[in-house]
């Protein structure tokens, strides 16, 4: 039935009969019109009811994650970003369908489009799916203090794509979502106090319990960013020129360890000269045996010039 008035709008415009060819046109729109107004108008009310529904989830949802409060904010904001696309496609959808639109020949559109977007954005949807296996999994949270690929510092912001980190040097750091899955982390916050291994060695003829009273005591008191954990002092290993020890003490505050470390470096050093407690360095004693060859030539070299 469209062929013949196409036909003939054809051939009005080939005759250059340019009046009836627009009035032709218009009477074609406003016949179109017509026809299509009611399929609009109720495509428009089932859009706006639909529409209102999915506010009211929206906002029930909204708010009953905020009343729970055991939901990681990254979680709690993919969570309503992933519901208002959700609701929003699918008023979308419905509006289509009440419009006469093939939503077969839609979705297979849409498939093929995602398939060469997925191809193209590999790295992206990795990061993804990365990013909301760290926001389901909660290895770290937003102010933990850890470590990861060398780098020490706080996290300060987890997204789908990024984490990133503050280190002591006032530095950020991001990491892509998929290298917090795939390298080691230690968190340094996950577990209360946080203990710090301060090593150091004394010589063989030194009494070690004597040098373990000393370090306590140079220790103990002296730096309140030490949580209240009894400090121990533990041998380590008997190394080739000296008794490696280890002091552990502990601080509640993980961004402190570094400092605190090095003051007690120094209250080691200072306590143990105090004491007199020699602090040994690596020696090498050579022994040569059979060399009375030797033995006429350092003389001459050693004997008092006359």
């Amino acid at each position: 039935r469209f062929v013949d008035p196409v036909s003939s709008t054809g051939r009005l415009l080939l005759d250059g009969q340019w009046g009836a060819f627009f009035e032709a046109i218009q009477a074609a729109a406003i016949s179109g019109a017509i026809a299509f107004a009611p399929r609009l108008a109720s495509a428009l009310f089932v859009g706006l009811v639909f529409y209102g529904l999915y506010r009211i989830v929206l906002r029930l949802v909204e708010g009953l994650l905020r009343r729970t409060g055991r939901i990681d904010r990254g979680l709690e904001s993919l969570g309503v970003k992933t519901l208002r696309v959700i609701g929003r496609g699918f008023v979308a959808l419905i509006v289509f369908s009440q419009l006469g639109v093939n939503l077969s020949a839609l979705f297979a559109g849409i498939g093929i489009a995602g398939l060469a977007i997925g191809f193209a954005a590999k790295d992206s949807l990795e990061n993804f799916i990365s990013g909301l296996t760290i926001l389901l999994d909660r290895p770290f949270a937003v102010g933990d203090w850890i470590t990861i690929d060398g780098y020490f510092g706080q996290v300060e912001n987890i997204t789908l794509r990024s984490t990133r980190i503050r280190t002591l040097n006032e530095e950020t750091v991001v990491f892509p979502s998929v290298d917090m899955v795939t390298h080691p982390i230690v968190n340094h916050s996950a577990g209360g106090a946080l203990r710090v291994d301060v090593p150091f060695g004394i010589a063989y003829k030194e009494d070690v319990a004597r040098a373990r009273s000393v370090v306590l005591d140079a220790i103990d008191g002296e730096d309140e960013r030490i949580a209240k954990v009894e400090p121990r002092v533990v041998v380590k290993e008997l190394g080739d020129s000296s008794v490696g020890l280890d002091l552990h003490i502990y601080v509640d505050d993980p961004k402190y360890a570094a400092a605190v470390r090095a003051s007690a470096i120094e209250r080691i050093k200072r306590a143990l000269d105090g004491a007199g407690i020699e602090i040994p360095f690596p020696h090498l004693q050579l022994r040569i045996d059979h060399a009375e060859g030797l033995r006429a030539p350092l003389e001459a070299v050693l004997r008092p010039s006359a």
